[in-house]
């Protein structure tokens, strides 16, 4: 046996396999919270049958499930990468969870890129369900699937960048009010359930450019009315993901 065999080797993990353990570790701990999943698999499947079952909101020409569906799945992607992953992480970090790991080799940017791909991994299994869920309901969606890949991946950044943010500056309780009281207005305000042309024109611009408003439209555009490329929305989701992210690498507070 030659000597230094069993000899551990020194120094880090290569990066990217920091980052998948890290992302695999986030996604149990995820599936594994009961809360959380209310949030992000109960709640929108619960408004997608109910909504789309009882005409409760008018929302114009055709079926209620054709307009729905692509809002719910732009609920979805806020309810995991937004609301959920903020009030996770704020008390991550409050229990010094997040300070322990700022000890190891992980970077900031790493961390928050775990996060990330751990909430997209959840959103797979959301979107499935969902869409299993609304076929039954009569869905019938058509377009450009590389287009709602798209939405999504830059809907989840644009969602995940700014709930890093409010959990790595804001104390825990103030990020679980805030993100909450986030959820619930925009479920309202962001064109989920409500039609946007239902607000004042004013309200309609305002809201037009709020992540989940151009998630929800570009995902409507290209599902039910079967646009191409919705490059406004992405435009707007690719500002938001730029803004949020790059905001939450720079001010996101361990401890």
């Amino acid at each position: 046996m030659s000597a230094g065999t069993y000899t551990p080797m020194t120094g880090a993990a290569p990066l990217p396999r920091m980052i998948v353990s890290q992302a695999a570790l986030e996604t149990r701990m995820l599936l594994r919270n009961g809360e959380q999943l209310l949030l992000t698999v109960v709640i929108p499947t619960l408004l997608l049958v109910l909504f789309s079952s009882v005409d409760i909101v008018d929302t114009g020409a055709g079926r209620s499930v054709d307009f729905l569906a692509p809002g719910i799945l732009a609920l979805a992607v806020l309810s995991t990468a937004f609301t959920g992953q903020a009030i996770a992480t704020g008390f991550e970090r409050r229990y010094g969870v997040l300070k322990r790991l700022a000890t190891s080799p992980l970077p900031r940017w790493g961390l928050m890129t775990a996060k990330t791909l751990s909430v997209l991994v959840t959103e797979v299994l959301q979107v499935v369900l969902l869409t299993v869920i609304a076929l039954a309901l009569g869905w019938s969606p058509h377009g450009n699937p590389a287009a709602v890949v798209l939405l999504l991946v830059l809907g989840t950044a644009a969602c995940s960048g700014l709930g890093l943010l409010m959990a790595g500056t804001l104390k825990a309780e103030a990020t679980l009010a805030a993100a909450n009281l986030v959820f619930l207005l925009l479920l309202v305000g962001g064109g989920v359930l409500v039609p946007l042309d239902r607000f004042p024109d004013w309200a309609q611009t305002v809201l037009g450019l709020l992540p989940l408003s151009a998630l929800a439209d570009g995902l409507r555009d290209v599902l039910q009315h079967g646009a191409a490329v919705p490059w406004g929305d992405l435009g707007i989701l690719a500002v938001w993901a730029v803004l949020g992210l790059g905001a939450a690498a720079a001010f996101f507070r361990w401890e």
